[in-house]
């Protein structure tokens, strides 16, 4: 066996582990919680070990900062299952933020704004989206008996992601000529995204139709979720060019090396950091209409 093919087959092994674990994570509200803190800490912690290595002068908090973003994860899960009603569950967050922001008068730093910069970073760019599959996973059950736990609504985000990847990757392979964003991500095609995209809007209406054919309709209808598909491809390939940037700017290939042969956290999170808290707008917008 060649070094490709055993490549080929490490990857492999990883993506259906990855997608099992994901899978699994949805099938109980706790499961998912507890899944999502996880990759939560995960993510800010190998995004701070890249600040602190790459840039220069720069030195976050990796600790606090990972902390604090998993306590605003949990935070947000118990405020939309019903656990706590009020905003006193968010000051510990808040007097982390703040001890961040007052430490680094005593750090010496040649570069305290810089410092400031990337912690704030790190807390949008990924604390926040994470925090908002809450939002996309319970809601007031229609008969306002108490929170229900969606699981389709937040693993339909995945889906889509993941057949617009393969789609992607298997339409540019095929037919790309046309390059998508070359001084960020050269590979990428038109032919691809758009290939990608109709492959994720086929499964949205697949997705569907299923949730609309059961016992019990969902609250979606058929156009509704392709339109969250369609919303899910666009913020999904920003997200996947974002992280591209981002690695551009500090020289490296992959995030990390936690998932063998798929590089680390952000580089399979990233097209969800985006594309997350852009469904729950749309969802937002189409209830509102």
């Amino acid at each position: 066996m060649t070094e490709k093919q055993k490549n080929l087959v490490v990857r492999a092994i990883t993506g259906v582990l990855f997608v099992t674990i994901m899978v699994v994570g949805f099938l109980s509200p706790t499961a998912m919680v507890a899944l999502f803190a996880v990759i939560t800490a995960l993510a800010l912690w190998e995004y701070g070990g890249l600040v602190n290595d790459r840039v220069a002068d720069t030195q976050i908090n990796r600790f606090i900062s990972t902390v604090a973003g998993v306590y605003f994860f949990i935070a947000v899960a118990a405020w939309r299952t019903g656990i706590v009603d009020n905003f006193v569950v968010m000051v510990p967050y808040v007097l982390s933020i703040i001890y961040l922001i007052i430490s680094e008068l005593y750090t010496r730093s040649r570069s305290a704004i810089c410092n400031w910069a990337y912690t704030a970073l790190g807390q949008i760019y990924i604390a926040l989206p994470l925090s908002l599959i809450n939002i996309l996973a319970f809601e007031m059950a229609p008969d306002g008996s108490g929170i229900h736990y969606d699981m389709l609504l937040p693993l339909s985000i995945f889906i889509f992601l993941w057949v617009n990847d393969s789609g992607a990757y298997t339409v540019g392979s095929l037919l790309g000529k046309h390059q998508l964003f070359p001084r960020i991500s050269p590979h990428k095609s038109w032919e691809g995204s758009i290939g990608g995209g109709v492959f994720a809007l086929i499964a949205a209406g697949i997705i569907g139709w299923i949730a609309n054919n059961g016992a019990e309709p969902h609250t979606l209808s058929i156009p509704a979720w392709i339109g969250l598909g369609l919303t899910v491809v666009v913020f999904g390939t920003w997200g996947d060019l974002v992280e591209s940037l981002f690695k551009r700017t500090l020289g490296i290939k992959d995030s990390g090396n936690i998932l063998p042969g798929h590089g680390g956290i952000l580089d399979r999170f990233d097209s969800s950091l985006m594309a997350i808290p852009a469904a729950v707008i749309y969802l937002y917008t189409i209830t509102m209409i």
